[in-house]
């Protein structure tokens, strides 16, 4: 049981990408959120929690082998890119741009996020990353909306 938790929480061989592994992580994403159609609102709300409950338990198990939210541990990425991609419209300019945001507040952890971490096991995990990707999902949709507004996008 826990090496399936452990290939849970890696996301099988993509933890363990030689260079930034929660960026390879995030681009798994979102090439898969390219893919798999698009579904309600509520619908993908239930399946981030559910994704999220998973996540932290498999983290929290992995920790004890891997050590302290290390490295090659990116299921809390898939959880945050996720919330970073929620009503993002389906345009190459639109999933990139939900990406780099996602990535840009998951390593600068602003509005308190940082301290998220600190929760215990699974939980510090994930809880920073699901902040990071509320963020990016609120900022997407504030930069997306300005740029209609201004007329820069139709």
């Amino acid at each position: 049981m826990r090496a399936l938790l452990q290939a849970l929480a890696t996301l099988g061989p993509v933890g363990y990408f030689p260079v930034a592994p929660a960026s390879a992580a995030s681009a798994v994403v979102v090439l898969i959120g390219w893919f798999i159609p698009p579904s309600s609102l509520p619908v993908a709300l239930a399946l981030i929690a559910a994704g999220a409950a998973v996540a932290v338990w498999a983290s929290g198990e992995a920790e004890k082998t891997l050590g302290h939210d290390a490295k090659s541990i990116v299921a809390d990425e898939v959880v945050g890119q996720s919330l970073a991609l929620l009503l993002v419209p389906r345009a190459p300019i639109g999933f990139a741009a939900a990406f780099v945001l996602f990535r840009l507040f998951d390593v600068w952890k602003p509005l308190g996020v940082r301290g998220l971490q600190r929760l215990p096991g699974g939980y510090g995990v994930v809880a920073d990353d699901v902040g990071a990707g509320l963020i990016a999902c609120a900022a997407f949709h504030a930069g997306w909306w300005g740029m209609r507004r201004m007329g820069w996008l139709s």
